[in-house]
């Protein structure tokens, strides 16, 4: 069966990679970009794509309203992927760059969801899927900002899944682990313009940062490919009664599991390990 289905973040990794499989299997893809030079290039390439800027209103619902239109005015899934991690101790971020981690990661879903919510209500059926995080269940030195806004993701989607619960839409959540994408490339980008190195006590294990953010290669024996997150999204489209979490990579059943058994204490002295 095709559905209609409307991507964020589709200029790369998990949403290009989702976008352009969807669109072979069938479905009717709308992928979107912030950058319009990146709406041009997946046209190019036989995707229909909008432009949507998670961090600004007006691109928000001019891109829902060009996506509506390419649909027929429907909508079967709205996959909210865009995101972006914003690296450094908590300590050393300026309040800004915690704004601008929320205005992309959590207010600018928040705006695209409450207006599909009407769409899907009228329409009868729908089904919004949250990609989050292995770091919304556990937090990690370094990644704040990011583990911030993906807390505040998984809360948001929990109650929206029970505020939705005697509705015809469906609210999912994806929490991947390590996956191969640009993710590192965007991170050390923000990294190197919100965080002072030199003047940090944190100066040492910055450096380990920069060097892990600017490999090309993973730097995790778990990652794996953009296809782990596909496999979910696929069963979430096909199923009448998706699950309300999905886990992707093994990191996330390892922490998942380890957070529900361990106290906080050691699961700490665990995470305080990473860097």
């Amino acid at each position: 069966m095709t559905s209609s289905i409307l991507i964020t973040g589709c200029s790369t990794g998990i949403g290009r990679h989702c976008a352009f499989a969807l669109h072979k299997a069938g479905h009717n893809v709308v992928a979107s970009c912030r950058k319009q030079s990146d709406v041009d290039a997946l046209q190019a390439e036989g995707l229909q794509c909008v432009q949507l800027d998670l961090t600004d209103t007006d691109s928000i619902h001019q891109g829902l309203e060009q996506a509506l239109k390419l649909t027929g005015g429907k909508l079967d899934v709205l996959f909210n992927n865009g995101a972006y991690g914003q690296a450094g101790a908590l300590e050393d971020l300026p309040t800004q760059a915690l704004r601008e981690q929320f205005e992309t990661n959590v207010f600018g879903w928040h705006e695209l969801t409450k207006a599909v919510i009407p769409i899907m209500l009228k329409q009868g059926s729908g089904k919004i899927v949250q990609n989050s995080s292995v770091l919304g269940l556990v937090a990690m030195k370094y990644r704040g900002a990011y583990n911030a806004s993906k807390f505040a993701l998984e809360g948001y989607t929990d109650t929206l899944r029970l505020e939705l619960m005697n509705t015809p839409i469906h609210v999912c959540l994806i929490e991947p682990g390590p996956i191969e994408s640009h993710f590192r490339d965007n991170a050390k980008k923000a990294f190197e313009k919100y965080i002072n190195v030199d003047n940090s006590r944190h100066i040492k294990n910055y450096h380990k940062t920069l060097e892990r953010l600017g490999k090309s290669s993973p730097s995790n024996k778990f990652t794996l490919t953009s296809e782990a997150v596909l496999r979910p999204l696929l069963h979430i489209i096909g199923s009448d009664k998706p699950k309300a979490r999905y886990f992707v990579t093994q990191p996330t059943y390892i922490f998942g599991f380890l957070r529900r058994i361990l106290p906080s204490s050691l699961l700490d002295r665990l995470l305080n390990k990473s860097d």
